[in-house]
């Protein structure tokens, strides 16, 4: 048997098996009037697009969307982009292909970090809030929704979107939110309370299990007003939390995103939302700019513009 090839492994001319998840499938016609079978297969290390030219009606229901999938095939370039030609395709599971080594857990994506220690780093700087009723709100729902923080990715298809990505770019936000507080003399203790909870609303518009997407809820109500939403439920348990602050914590989550045309109903109208805006903003960015970097896998020091910047962005000499 073949040894079994992560995507990032792939080079031109390879033949290549494995497992992988397939995260788009579409039925398509060729100019000659065939079918063939259009695919994006994805694992921990990357996505490829991979096309079914023959035996289309022998592997169409074979799987679907969303479904893990055992791999064969060989990889061509196609508009400068390597592309897998698949040869053969099956639903994957432990069952039938554990013992060819088939791990679920090899074809999520993840964060590179420890999610027990982004989760231990992240408890610490919540324990900095002096503010005893926002450190015993964000603690709260932090406990309550432990499980879910540490896996959950932070969106679907942009920024962070990977097991526990969620934690990953919370944690990033927290960290330089402490250094720029004081500096432009702000209140920490909002201020790091609207970056553990600005999100929160996220664990309800987004499920994950082998396969991102938006739950009905999310696609109806989106995670900004379910994050208000989760806030103000919490907060309502608790002794007396004032209303203000309330107010200002919702204001927060509301305004984070900046922009209407962003989704967020009101823009930032204190100092601590509009800092959380471009905290939360640069963190993003950078992440899809060193995602775009490692998506790049060809030879050279700039990406090709196929990214979120649509730029050729500068990655270095990599090839010695």
């Amino acid at each position: 048997m073949k040894a079994i090839l992560s995507i990032d492994q792939f080079t031109e001319g390879n033949s290549i098996q494995g497992f992988y998840l397939c995260i788009e499938k579409h039925i398509r016609i060729t100019r000659t009037k065939d079918q063939y079978l259009d695919l994006v297969l994805r694992d921990r290390t990357g996505q490829i697009s991979a096309k079914i030219w023959d035996k289309v009606d022998e592997y169409r229901d074979k799987f679907e969307a969303g479904d893990p999938v055992a791999v064969s095939g060989n990889v061509d370039m196609y508009l400068d982009r390597q592309q897998l030609v698949v040869k053969k395709i099956n639903r994957a599971s432990v069952q039938y292909y554990g013992r060819y080594g088939y791990d679920p857990a090899l074809i999520v994506p993840a964060s590179e970090y420890d999610p027990n220690e982004l989760w231990k780093n992240a408890v610490e700087i919540i324990r900095s809030i002096n503010n005893s009723h926002l450190k015993s709100l964000v603690s709260k729902i932090y406990k309550t929704h432990k499980d879910r923080i540490m896996i959950h990715p932070a969106s679907v298809m942009m920024h962070h979107n990977y097991r526990s990505g969620f934690l990953e770019h919370i944690l990033s936000m927290a960290k330089v939110a402490q250094h720029l507080a004081g500096h432009y003399d702000v209140d920490y203790d909002l201020l790091l309370a609207g970056v553990f909870l600005h999100d929160i609303g996220k664990l309800r518009e987004i499920e994950s299990d082998l396969e991102i997407e938006y739950t009905t809820e999310g696609n109806f109500i989106g995670h900004i007003v379910l994050g208000r939403d989760m806030v103000r439920e919490s907060a309502s348990t608790l002794n007396a939390f004032p209303q203000e602050l309330l107010q200002k914590l919702d204001h927060m989550i509301l305004a984070h995103q900046g922009r209407y045309e962003w989704q967020s109903p009101v823009r930032p109208k204190i100092k601590e939302a509009l800092l959380l805006h471009y905290i939360d903003n640069m963190d993003a960015k950078l992440n899809l700019f060193d995602k775009a970097i490692e998506e790049d896998h060809e030879p050279g020091e700039w990406t090709d513009r196929r990214n979120y910047f649509r730029l050729n962005l500068f990655k270095g000499d990599h090839d010695g």
